[in-house]
C-alpha cells in the first residue's frame, strides 16, 4: 500500500496540570490541544508527561497520547497519536504514530507517522499515512 502525504501548521497550547502521585520537580504533567490547519483539518486533546534534569535543553524524555477529531483529506473520523520524544544534551529525538486501530469513521484503517517541524516558534508537520478497508 502506497502512503499518502498530508501537510499543514498547527497551533498548541501546552499547559501544566497537578503533578499525580509525586512532588519530584523533575516529573512533569501537561495537557495537550491542538488546532491542526492544511490536509488534516482538526482538533485533539491529549495529556503529557514528561522528565528533565532541570537543566534548560539538556536531556529529558517525554510520552504522550492525543485524540485527534475531524477531517484529513476529506475523511472524517477520529483516530490517536502515540508520542516518544527524548533530549540527549541538546540533541532531540520524536517518535508520532497512530495508535493502531484507534481510527474511526472514515479514518477506520488508519496507520502512518507524523514528523513535527518547529521553525521560529511556528509549528508544521508532515504525515505519511495510510488507509486500509477497515478492520
Amino acid at each position: 500500500m502506497t502512503p499518502t502525504h498530508a501537510s499543514g501548521t498547527f497551533d498548541v497550547q501546552i499547559r501544566p496540570l497537578p503533578a499525580y502521585n509525586t512532588d519530584d520537580p523533575t516529573l512533569g504533567r501537561m495537557s495537550i490541544d491542538k488546532q491542526f490547519h492544511g490536509d488534516l483539518e482538526a482538533t485533539s486533546k491529549g495529556e503529557m508527561l514528561s522528565v528533565g534534569n532541570g537543566a534548560q535543553g539538556s536531556s529529558g524524555g517525554y510520552v504522550a497520547i492525543e485524540r485527534v477529531t475531524g477531517k484529513l483529506n476529506d475523511r472524517v473520523g477520529t483516530f490517536a497519536f502515540q508520542h516518544s520524544g527524548t533530549m540527549n544534551r541538546g540533541v532531540p529525538t520524536m517518535s508520532v504514530t497512530v495508535v493502531p486501530d484507534s481510527g474511526t469513521g472514515e479514518l477506520a484503517g488508519l496507520a502512518g507517522m507524523l514528523l513535527i517541524n518547529i521553525a521560529g516558534g511556528s509549528h508544521s508537520y508532515e504525515f505519511d499515512y495510510t488507509l486500509s478497508a477497515g478492520i
